[in-house]
């Protein structure tokens, strides 16, 4: 009985097939990208809970952006690159300013004990008409402000960046720059 030969399969429009269906996956997947921004919420106010006492005018730095995308930062037009500068010395009030926020002594804080913590509050307004690429670029300017000032105490108490520190190292400095940012309904506000 003779051997018979088996027929050659025609592999040369393999590639082709697999590259086409390449192709097409490519083009039909979606990848997930993170959008928005990351913000831990305070609870809801229990209703038997009375409210909060109003806060001092002066512990209040109030960032209008408008739907033209300009700021309006305690009553003076500004440029978004000077907002973190601002930002952080309103917070910081290292001259002690009348009009920056006030500043209130801690309990004892680990590794620190009792220090200075600002009662700064920023209130952030926007425009309805305002692009949303402009509110991120504040948001990220408010959040480098504070960013920055812990870096600064991470470097001057444990000569290290504050992303460096241990858990509860970077607790007892979020402490004393606590990040409050208020954001009120988005209206139609009016830069002048």
């Amino acid at each position: 009985m003779a051997k018979r030969a088996v027929p050659e399969v025609n592999a040369g429009s393999m590639a082709d097939i697999a590259f086409l269906l390449l192709i097409f996956f490519l083009m039909t997947t979606t990848m997930d990208t993170d959008t928005g921004l990351a913000r831990l919420l305070p609870p809801p106010v229990p209703l038997d809970q009375e409210p909060p006492p109003p806060l001092n005018e002066r512990n209040v730095f109030v960032v209008l952006l408008n739907s033209k995308n300009q700021l309006l930062v305690e009553g003076e037009q500004l440029q978004i690159s000077q907002l973190k500068d601002k930002v952080k010395e309103f917070i910081d009030n290292p001259l002690e300013l009348a009009n920056f926020s006030d500043k209130k002594e801690s309990d004892d804080l680990p590794y620190f004990g009792i220090v200075p913590i600002s009662k700064g509050v920023i209130s952030l307004q926007n425009d309805r008409g305002t692009q949303y690429q402009a509110y991120l670029t504040v948001q990220n300017e408010l959040q480098a402000a504070y960013s920055e000032l812990r870096d600064d105490k991470a470097r001057q108490k444990f000569r290290k960046a504050f992303k460096d520190l241990k858990p509860d190292e970077q607790d007892a400095i979020k402490e004393i720059y606590p990040q409050r940012i208020s954001e009120a309904e988005p209206k139609n506000v009016g830069v002048q």
